[in-house]
């Protein structure tokens, strides 16, 4: 269902409860915030507080973007250009093939994938508009054991849920597999378990669900 059916389903009256309950990709969260005239640049888990602090009753005009848009650095940087004192804010620098190929010969690589701590380094650094971090910090704060255990967590959480749900035998038996899927990741999610998909959850809220069944 995309935000047009969904918006018409509710009757343009979205609830923080029904938002909580329909899944989006990060091209729909972007369509939603555009359409409330939220922030529309950021994480899947950014666009989400954006969203959930406005229909939980805050005013549009008082939700701002946790970070700069630094896609919109008029100069990207070359691989010749970036040095372990390149700084990571306003300097042009990106998580592009030029950094990927600086990192390759930084690390003596052929091949360099960037890490997920590399970009939650680079959103804290933008959060807390720390012009001073280098690429050389960026490079040994990599080595600390990755602690963002925060609402981006929760989003990738959720993206593994539903995969395996999506993975699994009993998801067969059912149409609308997201829509079974929030449903069992609202209880998952509120309770002290972890926030993992195993098939016993079918069977425990099989009431809750079975009008989606096949």
């Amino acid at each position: 269902m995309n935000p047009e059916q969904f918006f018409e389903k509710e009757k343009h009256a979205l609830t923080l409860e029904a938002y909580h309950q329909q899944y989006f990709y990060k091209t729909e969260l972007v369509q939603l915030c555009q359409q409330y005239k939220l922030p529309t640049y950021g994480t899947k888990a950014e666009l989400n507080s954006y969203l959930e602090q406005f229909l939980s009753g805050t005013l549009a005009n008082q939700i701002h973007a946790k970070r700069p848009n630094q896609n919109k650095s008029r100069h990207q940087l070359t691989t010749d250009e970036i040095s372990l004192t390149t700084k990571l804010l306003d300097s042009g620098f990106s998580f592009n093939q030029a950094a990927r190929q600086f990192f390759a010969n930084y690390f003596h690589v052929q091949k360099f994938s960037f890490k997920k701590s590399m970009a939650v380094i680079k959103r804290k650094a933008e959060v807390e508009h720390d012009t001073q971090i280098t690429v050389g910090d960026l490079i040994q704060q990599m080595k600390v054991p990755l602690e963002d255990k925060n609402h981006e967590e929760s989003t990738y959480q959720w993206n593994h849920f539903v995969r395996d749900f999506c993975h699994s035998t009993p998801s067969n038996s059912f149409n609308n597999q997201i829509k079974v899927a929030a449903i069992l990741w609202q209880h998952v999610k509120n309770s002290k378990q972890p926030k993992v998909y195993h098939d016993d959850l079918v069977n425990k809220y099989y009431d809750e669900i079975k009008i989606y069944q096949k």
